[in-house]
């Protein structure tokens, strides 16, 4: 792999000054300077060297929790080095290519293709551009088939490695599932080959059999006569079968005693405690719900130990609470008092995300908590829906929450929901626009019986199409058309007068094109080959998306985009994600999606086995994770 420094650039400068000088013509210079509070100094020995991609801006990758953690579980290897990578906004990318610079890792400034691994992680699907950029930037041949001995091997991770074939053609190897302990395993099968003076091949070969790795140049896909999917093989002609990797303990896992302090503000600028991973709750549109199951909870002295590592390494002041379902962790009032006598002075807040409308948070943490604004996901307005996507909420459930936001003095309520769930009807199109004024009304009724001046929130909503996505038992179903999905989005436009609530809409084009990668095959790469050659790049950015671009990349490989969004899978289809083994059966996603054809509802498995298929993995991770008589095991 080349150790190359910067390929030469037009002026003839030396390539970190002219750097310098770049970063005086763009925007938010801080986002490529390095040097942060807490950053990982290069090491100049370093047997493997990865630089950490991220392909998105720097304050949106600089709030991902995975890449916190895996960037320092690498750099605190005695043998390896990790160096962090964001995709250069529009000013900055085109500015490096006119200058001849390639793209460099913050730390050292060195280019990315001198690196043995060039790791992305990839957590949304509208991401998938920023990686042909970024290796492009980088003078790496975008398709693996493309790159030679002096090329550092180009690997992947995150939720959309999940479903991986639309981005077969440019990514060396998957990682499949929890990276903490993959990842180490990865470092070392790359320092042992190196070691052994071993090819490019062989190293990518050895990746191939570290459990959770896909390699796609070694499994072929065999299609049927109407373009279907008759089955993956791997190179020994053996059906592929590629099963994810597990962290069972979180409390035994890796969790840094630091995290890197940005110069300028990020998303989610603050610490973030993970509390725990998966959820019980069995939401059918949910991926995530399904990809981190079984529930794996940190006990309350381990939270509290890594808060007061971080708090004290960082010098933040505002802690966020973060899991699917903050509000499940099985022991909030534990939490939050250990807390409280943990950081005394009141200096500490604490945000919690991912609360549902029957969150019981308990009295100490509804102390601290932040309250300028708080966030509801009713997903649905009727009773109906809600029961058939399995959400689990009430409209009691959503007018309590109004109520206690009042009385709590927040400023402002947002809501989500989606359109086109699958069953929808006009009514439950409707029911959004009832539930919204339901809601309204209740706040201004109580803050009317409260006086003293209380002034009921501020009411937003936004509404989402619905994306089927891989592993979910909705997986099958089809998206709306953007037709269709206009029409809702018009309706509801009518019924919601801007007085009773702020109205805001994702757009629908944009669904569409989550929908073609979240169930895309391997023809879905051509496409997106085509659409970043002709100029497509932060297709998450309203204001660079360009999806007439985009139809015409479709157009150019003779590829029908409702063909992946807009048909209904048949229960028999070879999906392009099968091959995956995540341990959730297709007999248990196929039957909750009958049950929601009629509305049935599924208990959260808290209470009992559902029949998943984690059984054997619940059952040993029962007492941990749920505790003995509810309790947590901090307090057991």
């Amino acid at each position: 792999m080349s150790n190359d420094g910067q390929r030469a650039n037009v002026s003839g400068e030396p390539a970190d000054k002219l750097i310098g000088r770049l970063l005086e013509s763009v925007q938010k210079p801080a986002r490529y300077i390095g040097g942060e509070v807490n950053a990982c100094a290069p090491k100049k020995n370093a047997e493997v060297r990865v630089a950490f991609c991220f392909p998105d801006v720097y304050e949106v990758g600089m709030s991902h929790v995975g890449m916190r953690i895996l960037y320092h579980r690498v750099h605190e290897l005695s043998y390896a080095s990790c160096e962090r990578v964001f995709t250069p906004w529009i000013d900055m990318a085109d500015a490096m290519r006119g200058a001849g610079i390639s793209l460099f890792a913050l730390e050292s400034r060195q280019p990315v293709r001198s690196f043995d691994i060039v790791a992305f992680t990839m957590p949304y699907e509208m991401c998938y551009t920023n990686v042909l950029e970024m290796l492009d930037l980088a003078g790496i041949p975008i398709r693996s088939s493309d790159r030679t001995s002096d090329d550092p091997i180009v690997i992947a991770g995150g939720v959309c490695a999940f479903s991986p074939e639309p981005m077969h053609a440019f990514i060396d190897a998957f990682f499949i599932g929890d990276g903490e302990d993959g990842i180490v395993d990865i470092m070392e099968a790359v320092r042992g080959a190196k070691s052994a003076g071993s090819p490019r091949a062989d190293i990518i070969r050895a990746l191939g059999d570290i459990p959770g790795v896909y390699v796609p140049a070694y499994v072929s896909v065999e299609y049927n006569s109407d373009g279907s999917i008759a089955r993956h093989m791997s190179g020994g002609g053996s059906p592929a079968r590629i099963k994810r990797r597990l962290v069972a303990d979180l409390d035994a896992a890796y969790f840094p005693d630091k995290q890197v302090v940005p110069y300028l503000e990020i998303v989610h600028d603050r610490v973030t405690l993970e509390l725990f991973r998966g959820c019980t709750r069995g939401c059918r549109f949910c991926q995530a719900g399904i990809l981190y199951r079984p529930v794996r909870e940190r006990s309350v002295r381990t939270l509290v130990d890594q808060a007061a590592r971080l708090i004290e390494s960082t010098g933040y002041e505002e802690l966020s609470l973060s899991s699917l379902s903050t509000g499940d962790y099985s022991d909030l009032e534990g939490l939050g008092c250990a807390l409280r006598e943990t950081f005394p002075d009141g200096r500490v807040s604490y945000s919690l995300p991912s609360l549902r409308l029957d969150s019981e948070l308990g009295d100490s943490l509804e102390r601290d908590a932040r309250k300028n604004s708080v966030t509801f996901a009713p997903e649905a307005g009727t009773q109906r829906l809600r029961d058939a996507i399995n959400k689990g909420v009430t409209h009691e459930n959503a007018l309590r929450a109004i109520r206690d936001s009042v009385e709590r003095g927040v400023g402002s309520v947002k809501l989500y929901c989606m359109i086109g769930l699958p069953t929808e009807t006009a009514e439950d199109i409707e029911g959004i626009a009832r539930l919204v004024a339901g809601l309204n009304d209740e706040a201004r009724r109580v803050a009317r019986a409260l006086g003293a001046g209380k002034k009921p929130p501020k009411l937003s909503i936004s509404v989402a199409p619905f994306v089927p996505k891989p592993f979910t038992p909705f997986q099958w179903a089809r998206q709306d058309s953007i037709e269709e999905t206009e029409h809702k989005i018009a309706t509801l436009r009518r019924m919601i007068p801007p007085k009773a609530a702020s109205l805001h809409w994702h757009d629908p084009h944009l669904s569409r094109l989550e929908a073609c990668f979240a169930r895309g095959d391997r023809n879905m790469a051509d496409v997106l080959e085509r659409a970043w050659r002709l100029g497509c790049r932060f297709d998450g950015w309203t204001e660079q998306f360009k999806y007439g671009v985009w139809m015409k990349a479709f157009e150019q490989a003779g590829i029908d985009p409702s063909q992946y969004a807009n048909r209904e899978r048949s229960a028999d289809e070879q999906l392009p994600w099968d091959f995956i083994d995540i341990g959730i059966s297709k007999e248990y996603l196929l039957n909750e999606k009958l049950r929601a054809d009629i509305g049935e509802t599924t208990p959260d498995c808290r209470g009992g086995c559902r029949g998943c298929g984690l059984q054997a993995q619940c059952a040993v991770r029962s007492a941990a994770s749920f505790g003995a008589a509810g309790q947590n095991p901090a307090s057991i």
